[in-house]
């Protein structure tokens, strides 16, 4: 069985070493870089199946880093950030990263993570429930096993994991009211920090993508004061 690929995008010599050494160790295959500039050309070519990326890079940041790469791909990106700034956080999640782990880091947190959203991204997701589902909503379709999301017309919309995640969970429990710690359990697992703005960036994210294409949908997103989230539209489960 060929091994899972991995890229980090690490300055820092001693954490990328160390990051390469104990993934090795779990069974992966890792390439890692010191800068985001080949981090494009690298995504293309390595094809890895996640990018762990530091948002404190020379010269061009993660946060611009983390743009390019999702402007071309949905691979899943988890980035390290200060501890302490939730801004980068935000900044990190509107852009496109999938989860955010603060430094210092316990490695094996970090590979609880990584394991998370590669269940996620491979169909494992906490929220896929039974195979071969549709569930259709105004003029969406998702589909649960394939993990995809198009319009009635045919049309892909392009998701990442974390957006794919909180739609699934919306649409399985339609005209209910859902906390954003629900959501953020049911999506992102209990390994998550509690992060208030988490899901509030994500829905926002989510919004943005499917404006175009199912602005019906987006607004029975509805945000419900000092409640969470509800989906206002009927759904239908096939």
């Amino acid at each position: 069985m060929d091994q899972v690929r991995l890229l980090v995008i690490e300055d820092d010599p001693d954490i990328r070493a160390l990051l390469a050494e104990f993934l090795s160790r779990e069974g992966y295959e890792v390439r890692g870089l010191d800068t985001g500039r080949q981090a494009t050309q690298t995504v293309a070519s390595f094809a890895p199946a996640l990018v762990i990326l530091d948002i404190m890079l020379p010269g061009e940041d993660g946060l611009s880093v983390c743009r390019r790469i999702r402007a071309e791909s949905m691979v899943p990106i988890i980035m390290l950030t200060a501890k302490s700034s939730d801004i980068d956080k935000i900044l990190g999640l509107e852009i496109g990263a999938d989860d955010y782990l603060g430094k210092p880091f316990n490695p094996r947190e970090l590979l609880a993570r990584i394991r998370a959203q590669l269940r996620r991204a491979s169909g494992g997701s906490m929220v896929h429930t039974t195979a071969s589902r549709r569930l259709m909503a105004g003029e969406i379709v998702v589909d649960i096993d394939g993990r995809a999301v198009s319009t009635r017309a045919g049309v892909a919309v392009s998701l990442t994991t974390a957006e794919f995640d909180l739609l699934v969970c919306l649409l399985e429990r339609p005209r209910r009211v859902l906390s954003r710690e629900q959501l953020l359990d049911w999506t992102r697992g209990r390994s998550a920090e509690p992060f208030d703005r988490t899901i509030d960036v994500t829905v926002s994210r989510l919004r943005s993508r499917l404006a175009d294409v199912a602005p019906d949908v987006v607004a029975a997103i509805t945000t419900v004061r000092n409640g969470g989230y509800l989906f206002a539209m009927p759904v239908e489960d096939r």
